[in-house]
């Protein structure tokens, strides 16, 4: 039976239409998948003697269990904005005679072999086999490998639980971040916790069995929900939901723009793949934690500028680049209504000087870092509000695929192009490669002026770049109608 799904959904993926047209695009994001696969591989072979040479009084294992305690939250908090449950088109096959159960498992069991699953065995895998090499209890480094293995799982299974619920996000997420707080801090060695718990599987194996029962218990509860989903009923009734108001009237104050704020905040809110974007671009706020403390990027500062962009840009980057497929289900219903496509575009722009702004505020803790890197980060957002925000909002009118935002998660490809790989060249490149020649050429201050610089002046000719952009826009209309009108 498991052959037989397995032949129907090699069919219905090769056969749709979707495949044919997104040929060129799977090939670019296999590519990138290939690059993560071999990174991820290097550093299982070569992991253990980097650590080695830049920590040679540690043992590189102890030094490895130290911080699974933080990756392994960090990778369901990952996970959670993401990945999506594998399905499959079951509709047809409940009026078959198959039982229930054998779809569950089916639906559970390709989920095992996810791209989320499968990257982090190219790193422990190597790295066991060079500890082994490396004359570590065989035994101990089995029993400490199958630990990483069922942890892997059972994050896997435990995100399919609490995917939907954005409090347990909110829990997730504090916990890491008072995990970071206690050991920044000093009031808490979570590093020391972390390396004896695993330390400890590896010096008894046996232990390592814990892993199985829950991951069999997750699986049984993931098996449990899903059996009460999977019924003809359940699938061709109409549901009713209640739905949920909020209380928009302070956008009023904004203008002719108002309504268009309000569309785009309840639609940012109501559907999973804007709310992702949204949810994520606080998630870049920690951009800098991986670059700011390593001595090797302040020799760097080109890579500095580079963090501090994604800190307050992380919105204005993911949410800009799809303006305007974010509305192409109701794209042609905007087209037919009596306003001036300005309004439409300026709306677009308030938001990502909003959410620009707050992220800024956010960022203050920064300063702990030193007046520089928040001057960075500071024109990095200056940049993100007079540049980058105007250019992706030009860029947008060459925007031509539809986007179903019900599906949002890793892997979902709607709406991009090869638009989207353009753009981020000049967005990234550009201010890096501006501070870089000033602070080589002119000094280390004329590069926070050079890219400041160019977000002010973009920010005071405003008016003009969106009376061109919307020109863009109104040229391009019929064909954009056209386009979103198409299925995906």
């Amino acid at each position: 039976m498991i052959s037989h799904f397995l032949k129907l959904e090699w069919k219905q993926y090769f056969r749709s239409s979707h495949w044919q047209k997104g040929i060129a695009l799977k090939i670019i994001m296999g590519f990138f998948v290939l690059i993560f696969l071999l990174s991820f591989l290097s550093m299982g072979f070569g992991g253990y003697f980097v650590l080695k040479k830049e920590f040679p009084d540690a043992d590189p294992l102890q030094k490895v269990n130290s911080y699974l305690l933080f990756v392994i939250f960090g990778d369901l908090i990952f996970r959670y904005l993401m990945q999506k449950l594998p399905i499959m088109n079951i509709k047809p096959l409940l009026i078959l005679p198959i039982k229930k159960s054998k779809l569950v498992h089916y639906v559970l069991g390709k989920s095992v072999f996810s791209t989320f699953n499968i990257l982090g065995l190219f790193f422990y895998i190597p790295f066991s086999f060079v500890l082994i090499k490396e004359g570590y209890n065989t035994a101990g480094v089995l029993g400490w490998l199958l630990t990483m293995i069922l942890i892997i799982q059972s994050i896997n299974f435990l995100n399919f639980l609490i995917n939907k619920n954005n409090k347990a996000l909110i829990v997730i997420a504090t916990i890491l971040l008072s995990l970071i707080g206690l050991q920044k801090f000093g009031i808490f060695d979570v590093v020391g916790f972390g390396g004896l718990v695993f330390d400890f599987v590896y010096q008894n194996p046996v232990y390592s069995l814990i892993g199985v029962f829950v991951l069999v218990l997750l699986y049984q509860l993931n098996y449990k929900q899903l059996s009460t989903q999977v019924y003809l009923d359940g699938v061709v009734q109409t549901k009713v939901e209640e739905a949920n108001t909020i209380d928009l009237s302070w956008a009023n104050k904004l203008g002719d723009v108002a309504p268009f704020i309000k569309n785009d905040i309840r639609l940012i809110w109501r559907n999973k793949r804007t709310k992702t974007v949204f949810l994520m671009s606080f998630l870049f706020l920690f951009y800098g934690l991986f670059f700011f403390p390593q001595e090797t990027y302040q020799k760097m500062p080109a890579m500095l500028m580079f963090a501090s962009l994604f800190i307050t840009g992380g919105f204005t980057l993911n949410y800009g680049q799809f303006i305007p497929a974010w509305d192409s289900a109701h794209y042609k219903m905007l087209m037919s209504q009596s306003f001036r496509y300005r309004k439409f575009l300026d709306s677009k722009w308030v938001l990502m000087f909003t959410m620009t702004t707050i992220l800024y505020f956010l960022s203050f803790p920064y300063l702990y870092f030193g007046t520089d890197i928040f001057l960075m980060i500071t024109v990095g957002a200056m940049f993100n509000i007079g540049f980058n925000s105007l250019f992706l909002l030009y860029a947008g009118s060459f925007n031509r695929k539809r986007i179903d935002l019900t599906k949002g998660g890793f892997g979902n490809t709607q709406g991009t192009s090869a638009t989207q790989f353009l753009v981020i060249i000049p967005l990234m490149l550009f201010p890096m490669l501006l501070f870089w020649v000033f602070n080589k050429f002119v000094g280390y201050n004329s590069g926070f002026i050079a890219v400041g610089s160019v977000g002010v002046i973009g920010f005071l000719l405003r008016n003009y770049a969106m009376n061109f952009i919307e020109k863009k826009y109104i040229k391009d209309k019929y064909i954009m109608i056209n386009a979103f009108g198409k299925e995906a």
